[in-house]
């Protein structure tokens, strides 16, 4: 970890032990406060302090709404016995947060979402969609991809850029995630004129694919599609060209994420992802904030930060749209919202609550992940083009 980041995350502790940022905030009732719940500690840590990077870089250039200050205030949801929902609790009774931006943590869900709808108090979830057959709520916007814009997008992307016609499908039978991924794949796939040649399965404790690549090696897919986690796919890709596989690989955005290059290293060179940031797709309107925020951590934004800063800025443009602070007319400018641009592109918000928004292609060239174009979500001719992709097959290495 860097020093600016150390320092960061020194402040953040501050916060979690129910300091503000301002010492003198706390008596003054003319701000507006925002409760923020994240994995600081754990397993989910790096993710969740690198949210916490982006909300703060995007706090410092937006400091004030409505004219009254923002105040920021941090559980950290590693260290709560009781998960997001006693942190979500304790931001709510204890430090009387008008709103709040929160993740799910490990083994807990998302209870921190029905304690702010008891107390009607909107909360944006920057990173997760809403998990299938989760009952929609009025006051929780997710402004993450769902599995559906990324399943098709998926699909979309191996029939039309890639002309694949056979599709070999590898899904982990311990992740929701990853069944309804796959199931989407298949789905829209084979809508699309594609024939799924293999269905193989896998569970998180697996380390050996042997037998699943075997069957899939002879069916001679074109694709592999593999809507698993980034060390899952780097050991699957590793196995995958040492076993002679000739297929384009392609998962999902569970994977983007910097521990897939460092495992996987060559062996994951050309694997396709679908996303929602990478640094080389940023919009112009975010170059002056990712270039304050680098400049100011020493490091390169990125999806993480990037969506925690958007869950920020998305939340205090409703909040002057409703030119309010009370809950359900905030929920009210956000539930309306179109159009909206952030770091990691424009969305809207459907009626359930979950982001419309366009799928980024990511491709590892060089060790490195590259935007090759933005797709519409379920809208084939209206892809915004990056880079040409390389489609660069296992046995061309």
């Amino acid at each position: 970890m860097n020093p600016a980041r150390s320092l960061l995350f020194a402040l953040a502790m501050l916060l979690c032990a129910g300091i503000p940022c301002c010492p003198d905030a706390a008596a003054d009732n003319d701000t507006i406060r925002i409760g923020i719940y994240l994995p600081m500690t754990g397993p989910l840590s790096a993710q969740g302090q690198a949210e916490y990077a982006g909300i703060m870089a995007a706090h410092r250039m937006k400091p004030e709404v409505l004219g009254k200050t923002v105040e920021l205030f941090l559980a950290d949801t590693g260290a709560e016995q009781t998960g997001t929902a006693g942190a979500a609790t304790r931001l709510i009774s204890e430090q009387r947060v008008h709103a709040m931006i929160g993740e799910a943590s490990v083994g807990d869900g998302f209870a921190g979402i029905a304690v702010a709808e008891k107390a009607r108090i909107p909360t944006i979830v920057p990173v997760s969609a809403r998990p299938p057959g989760v009952q929609t709520s009025q006051y929780t916007f997710h402004t993450g991809l769902t599995n559906l814009v990324q399943g098709e997008a998926a699909a979309r992307y191996a029939s039309s850029r890639l002309k694949a016609r056979k599709a070999a499908v590898l899904m982990n039978i311990d992740r929701d995630y990853s069944i309804d991924l796959a199931n989407l794949f298949v789905k829209s796939f084979t809508a699309a004129g594609g024939k799924i040649v293999s269905v193989a399965y896998c569970r998180t404790s697996d380390e050996i694919f042997t037998t699943q690549l075997s069957a899939i090696m002879a069916t001679k897919a074109d694709v592999l599609y593999l809507p698993v986690s980034s060390g899952e796919l780097a050991r699957l890709c590793r196995q995958s060209v040492d076993m002679g596989i000739n297929a384009h690989n392609i998962s999902s955005r569970n994977a983007h994420a910097p521990g897939l290059t460092t495992a996987g290293g060559e062996y994951v060179e050309g694997v396709i992802l679908t996303s929602d940031f990478e640094r080389d797709d940023a919009p112009g309107e975010a170059a002056i904030l990712l270039d304050t925020y680098e400049k100011e951590s020493g490091a390169p934004a990125g999806r993480f930060d990037a969506l925690g800063a958007d869950a920020y800025l998305l939340l205090t443009d409703a909040m002057e749209r409703a030119g309010s602070t009370e809950g359900p007319k905030i929920r009210q400018a956000i539930a309306a919202t179109r159009g909206f641009r952030g770091i990691s592109g424009a969305m809207d918000m459907d009626k359930e609550g979950n982001a419309v928004r366009g799928v980024v292609m990511v491709q590892i060239k060089g060790g490195r992940f590259r935007h090759l174009e933005t797709l519409a979500p379920g809208v084939e001719d209206t892809a915004v083009k990056g880079e040409k992709a390389q489609t660069m097959l296992p046995a061309e290495r």
